[in-house]
């Protein structure tokens, strides 16, 4: 498995309490919470498959440091119904939440309510960059779309015709399109972008868009997709009209999987879901303790919590025929607590 872009930057905060021995030091250490200190990690469309991993990264972490976890979120693919779930999650007054924004904006001020009334606040895979968020998770997606671009090239040459899936509003699946495609204008101009139509992670849109495209671009060399929702739509379209299309898409699903091993989907660059919660979790934690750390800064005139991290880089997965058993999820869920 290669493994791109994982930053240090919380690398040593992270080890420190699991460096320290198991005696008298360990029970100081600042890295461990107060009896019932809890942290939630709050999602749209909970039952997705992504967050499983994300999930147990945050659990593994907040056990080492004796704390409470709660997974929270809606079933919906609704801003609104998120919104008012992390509203209620501020009713159980946890010391701090990992909040996956399904929009970025519409967070804005329910982020800032939530750090005035005391709980920290850090957003995982996308992002709302305006609120007062202490850090942001995620993997490098520029990075990912130079890669996939790179890649798409690599297989189809430097002279053809792709499309885009897209999920308008979420900021991490915007720049995996917008930086691709910016990307190709650049690099290869002969790629013509020929499609782009917004499937908004509804595998039945995908399924009618990629038909949609196909007929009107019976050429169409590849296909990139921001999600797995999508490409499970999208590779069923390319299946039935028999086209040679080569698909790419970030994210995974035990669906999207199957299509790897059986050569449907060319690969996926999938984020590090397990470093995303565990390090989601140290940077939620180091947020609602910030008074463990003394930074050589402004921020005792300025009043804004000290632990401030723009961005950390969880890195990224290439999965490929080759070594996609290592990404079967209930595989890695046996005799593991999903709760």
């Amino acid at each position: 498995m290669r493994l791109f872009g994982l930053a240090g930057v919380l690398t040593a905060a992270a080890m420190a309490f699991t460096l320290t021995p198991p005696n008298e030091a360990a029970a100081q250490s600042k890295f461990q919470c107060e009896p019932g200190e809890t942290y939630i990690m709050n999602v749209m469309v909970s039952a997705h498959p992504y967050w499983v991993p994300v999930y147990q990264g945050f659990k593994q972490a907040a056990e080492a440091m004796g704390c409470e976890t709660i997974f929270s979120g809606t079933p919906d693919y609704d801003i609104t119904k998120q919104i008012a779930s992390f509203e209620q999650d501020l009713v159980k007054q946890p010391a701090g939440i990992l909040l996956h924004p399904m929009q970025s904006d519409p967070f804005i001020e329910p982020i800032n309510r939530a750090i005035d009334s005391g709980i920290e606040v850090v957003t995982f895979a996308a992002d709302s960059p305006k609120s007062r968020r202490s850090a942001y998770i995620t993997s490098d997606n520029v990075a990912e779309a130079k890669f996939a671009s790179e890649e798409i090239v690599s297989q189809v040459g430097e002279s053809g015709e792709y499309a885009v899936l897209e999920n308008p509003g979420q900021s991490n699946h915007d720049l995996r399109v917008t930086a691709l495609i910016d990307y190709m204008k650049e690099n290869y101009p002969n790629m013509k972008l020929v499609g782009r139509q917004a499937t908004n992670q509804d595998s039945n849109a995908a399924y009618r868009a990629t038909a949609s495209i196909l007929q009107a671009n019976p050429n169409l060399d590849a296909l990139w997709i921001p999600e797995a929702g999508s490409a499970e739509g999208a590779v069923a379209a390319v299946l039935e009209a028999k086209a040679d299309v080569l698909i790419m898409h970030a994210d995974i699903t035990p669906t999207t999987l199957e299509h790897i091993k059986a050569g449907n989907i060319h690969m996926s660059l999938n984020p590090n879901q397990g470093v995303q919660g565990f390090m989601g979790f140290v940077a939620t934690f180091m947020a609602a303790h910030a008074e463990m750390f003394d930074p050589f800064n402004d921020y005792k005139v300025s009043g804004y919590n000290p632990m401030q991290i723009p961005f950390i880089d969880n890195g990224f997965a290439v999965i490929t025929k080759d070594n996609a058993d290592a990404f079967d999820l209930n595989a890695y869920m046996e005799g593991r607590d999903p709760s």
